[in-house]
């Protein structure tokens, strides 16, 4: 359990392996009253969905390209290429179940998978089993029970889960996806046996995203990780772009601000996004 801001979280594995297929994680977060925090943290793009349980009358905010997207209770974070930023100015709490990247694709979800960029309020107990344990049993649960609530979002999801469908496409991508971090996206193709438009059709069916895309996006997620665990003073942004697979300094540049809108220099002396501010238990 992190103790950063004294906020209550953690991340845990499903403990079902039939769940594990398809759920990457579930994540807690709990900021209570009084705690002094950042107010406007910033979500760094993501390939996966996360379905959020909140309680029905707390009120959720993301600003991305000064377009809003305001809701209460629970709700869908959908894949998104872009970086958001959320309105943590209020307590809160949460339960987080993050999807393995592609996963939504094959489950049973209005709206029809992929969507992208997009938050979605959703009706648990439409969504899931009726006698499935409500939403504030749960979150009551998740601060004094972590081992029990993982049982009980595993028995949750598992009616549900156990209807999921793979087929050709979401095959394919789930052969892709471990690829994308040790192997060029030219070779990815001919190691799977298959030609490069077929995968590429395929993934983009599966993920919303290009293989390219979402290469980027876990590379920057790993980056984010590495410079979480080190002082602004020990960062060499040119040994940093030549780690991370970038051409030069100037390159790295361009592509942290065009993915989370701020240079490197920024981002070292702001440290404004989720993994800075509430620690590293949200990261994929």
């Amino acid at each position: 359990m992190s103790q950063v801001n004294a906020m209550i979280n953690w991340k845990q594995p499903p403990d079902s392996a039939q769940i594990a297929q398809y759920v990457e994680c579930y994540w807690f977060l709990e900021k209570q009253t009084g705690v002094q925090s950042h107010p406007f943290p910033k979500l760094n793009p993501d390939p996966a969905g996360h379905l959020i349980i909140a309680p029905a009358d707390q009120t959720y905010r993301y600003n991305v390209s000064q377009r809003f997207m305001v809701g209460k209770g629970s709700h869908w974070l959908f894949p998104h290429s872009q970086t958001y930023q959320m309105d943590h100015t209020k307590p809160f709490s949460m339960i987080g179940i993050k999807f393995h990247i592609g996963a939504l694709y094959s489950l049973d979800i209005t709206p029809e998978q992929p969507v992208l960029d997009q938050v979605v309020n959703v009706d648990l107990n439409r969504q899931f089993h009726p006698e499935a344990v409500s939403t504030t049993d749960l979150l009551h649960k998740s601060k004094l029970e972590i081992g029990y609530c993982v049982t009980l979002l595993d028995e949750w999801l598992m009616p549900w889960l156990s209807k999921a469908h793979q087929d050709k496409h979401s095959k394919l991508t789930r052969a892709a996806l471990p690829l994308l971090s040790s192997h060029s996206i030219t070779d990815i193709g001919d190691l799977l046996h298959c030609s490069q438009r077929t995968l590429e059709r395929s993934f983009s069916r599966v993920t919303g995203f290009t293989l390219k895309q979402c290469q980027s996006m876990n590379r920057l997620e790993t980056m984010l990780e590495y410079l979480y665990l080190n002082r602004e003073m020990d960062i060499n942004w040119g040994d940093i772009a030549c780690q991370f697979g970038f051409s030069d300094q100037p390159h790295l540049i361009r592509y942290l601000k065009r993915a989370i809108g701020e240079t490197p220099g920024e981002y070292a002396r702001l440290r404004d996004l989720t993994i800075d501010i509430y620690g590293a238990f949200l990261s994929h």
